[in-house]
């Protein structure tokens, strides 16, 4: 279609939100309730990063009690229990139909540019018009991965996040799985089950139990209240931020998974991988360190939790408080791995994810390409964004924290649409924030 064609059939709407994930549906319901005309504009389905980049046997790391969305939350028979991928699609499903939720599947936005009064969408199946945006397409779009991966020997599979689905995909042969958070250490613990010996390079982590005390961890999160700390309360926002996801993992059997559980079923632990040389992968010397920082960390939130319960007067109803063993450490670890030995015969990159924001031509990014904004406010008259870690609260990346943010963030936006059509406000420069009408 020409851009002309395109052009002749723009449409317009308040309110344009990217994105028909939990997020983009929970700042929908919020629109509706304000009575904001808005749409949702979504590349594939709704659910669409669970639907198709996603491993199989992947489930929720929160609790069913804590899956809940404005106006939909678990009312099944296993509250303690965790969603499956095609449990987690059918409850996204059931939201979006309920709410009435305006999602355009199969929309593919190619560009997002200022227009008169607003901004202009240009997607595959034609142009919107809006006053204000919505940014609600996640943050897992695009999985990490280190330049060395280019310089693997010919004959090594190298996969992503989004490449992996299951054990019997991989080569026969040994896989080296790199990054200890949470997917890691799910992945090597899948694979090593399967029968295929596994390497985990681990570097900066967080260990965490899935229960304590008699509880979920989740629980003590929500109840102590540090999942609803906000933004603007933490010291170091930005360090926050880039925290890896806790090794946590959603089994029936609610089991904790920690590098000394990997360890015991035979996965060899090796530091950070730093480099790759002659074909030979280099690893850190400092798996002892890493190991240790993650040992101290996990004590001193056990610790907090341990206080409020002191505080609230819970000691009595739970059982007595319990810590750890520190994680177990190989006297020499692997420093260097010839790949030539043949031991290794996959690399999985569990590295982590990027937001996928090439089609915002808009300035509103920082010199290290990350998406400048203030709580979800982002630095464009009229933009927001929602679901990013740790974006106005610990939690709200997650299934639970979309509704407070949407709420919050859908009252701001329709100050700004009020101010603006009442003309209460000088036009505003791509650098201004809204920051202070939130609170």
């Amino acid at each position: 279609m020409t851009a002309a064609a395109l052009h002749r059939r723009a449409r317009a709407v308040t309110v344009v939100v990217i994105g028909a994930g939990h997020a983009g549906l929970a700042m929908s319901h919020h629109l509706a309730a304000r009575g904001i005309d808005h749409v949702l504009l979504e590349r594939g389905e709704v659910a669409n990063s669970w639907r198709h980049e996603r491993w199989d046997s992947l489930r929720l790391l929160t609790p069913n009690w804590q899956c809940r969305l404005p106006g939909l939350r678990y009312a099944g028979p296993e509250p303690d229990g965790f969603m499956t991928m095609a449990e987690l699609i059918a409850f996204l499903e059931e939201h979006a139909r309920r709410t009435a939720a305006p999602v355009h599947p199969q929309t593919r936005v190619l560009s997002v540019r200022p227009g008169d009064g607003g901004y202009r969408v240009l997607t595959e199946r034609g142009e919107w018009r809006c006053r204000a945006l919505v940014l609600a397409s996640g943050a897992c779009n695009l999985p990490r991965v280190p330049a060395l991966a280019t310089a693997l020997p010919p004959g090594i599979a190298s996969l992503s996040l989004h490449d992996y689905r299951r054990p019997e995909a991989l080569p026969a042969g040994g896989v080296l799985v790199v990054g200890a958070s949470a997917s890691g250490v799910q992945l090597a613990d899948e694979i090593q089950r399967s029968g295929r010996p596994v390497t985990l390079s681990v570097g900066d982590h967080v260990r965490m139990p899935r229960r304590y005390r008699g509880q979920d961890i989740q629980w003590w999160m929500e109840a102590t209240g540090l999942l609803d700390q906000r933004h603007d309360a933490v010291e170091d926002l930005e360090r926050a931020r880039r925290l890896p996801s806790p090794q946590l993992v959603g089994s029936p059997e609610s089991r904790t998974l920690s590098l000394g559980t990997l360890a015991e079923q035979g996965v060899r632990l090796v530091g950070r991988l730093v480099g790759l040389r002659d074909g030979h992968l280099q690893f850190s010397g400092a798996l002892r360190t890493h190991c240790a920082a993650g040992d101290l960390k996990l004590g001193r939130l056990l610790d907090s939790f341990d206080d409020w319960a002191h505080e609230q007067g819970r000691d009595a109803s739970l059982p007595p408080p319990e810590r750890f063993a520190p994680t177990p450490v190989p006297a020499s670890p692997c420093l260097d791995l010839d790949l030539a030995r043949g031991e290794i015969a996959s690399v999985i990159w569990a590295t982590g994810y990027r937001p996928d924001y090439r089609w915002l031509q808009l300035p509103v990014f920082d010199r290290k390409g990350r998406l400048r904004h203030h709580g979800g406010v982002v630095d464009a008259p009229g933009v927001y964004a929602m679901g990013l870690p740790f974006m106005r609260r610990r939690k709200s990346s997650f299934l639970h924290g979309a509704d407070d943010d949407a709420r919050e963030l859908s009252a701001h936006l329709t100050a700004y649409l009020a101010g603006a059509s009442a003309g209460e406000t000088n036009r505003l420069d791509a650098r201004t924030s809204f920051a202070s009408v939130l609170d």
